[in-house]
């Protein structure tokens, strides 16, 4: 995957969730805060996620943009437990989880949950030897 856009409905809270919960670089932030940027950027490592706001006028965008429109699945490296004890302590409402989940690299381990905008957000881990058990 090169990048991705998300439709917040709340960029500025959109973007401390993300920074803040799952360790997410910003770029662009006061650029895009003084007019300059159309939009902030996530980056987690090599990935990129585009942060564009639910009213803007940027194009080319998703032809009806609506926060809450995206599902997202990041690896969590380490165990399972970690991620679950890690999004608790932020108090972050656990949807679903730990539950076997079968992802890009095969069967694992994941925890669902929401970003401000209700966005599906999951945390795999492919750690245990046998996650269905």
């Amino acid at each position: 995957m090169d990048h991705l856009v998300l439709v917040a409905r709340n960029v500025e809270t959109t973007l401390a969730f993300y920074e803040y919960v799952l360790g997410a670089e910003i770029r662009d932030l006061e650029g895009w805060r003084n007019g300059t940027q159309e939009y902030p950027v996530l980056h987690f490592g090599e990935w990129k996620v585009n942060v564009h706001p639910a009213d803007t006028d940027a194009a080319p965008r998703a032809d009806q943009p609506v926060p809450g429109s995206v599902d997202l699945c990041l690896r969590w490296d380490g165990p399972i437990e970690a991620a679950y004890a890690h999004l608790a302590q932020l108090d972050v409402p656990i949807e679903l989880g730990p539950t076997a989940q079968e992802g890009a690299c095969g069967w694992g381990r994941s925890v669902y949950f929401r970003d401000p905008d209700g966005c599906l957000l999951e945390l795999i881990s492919y750690e245990d030897e046998n996650p269905r058990a």
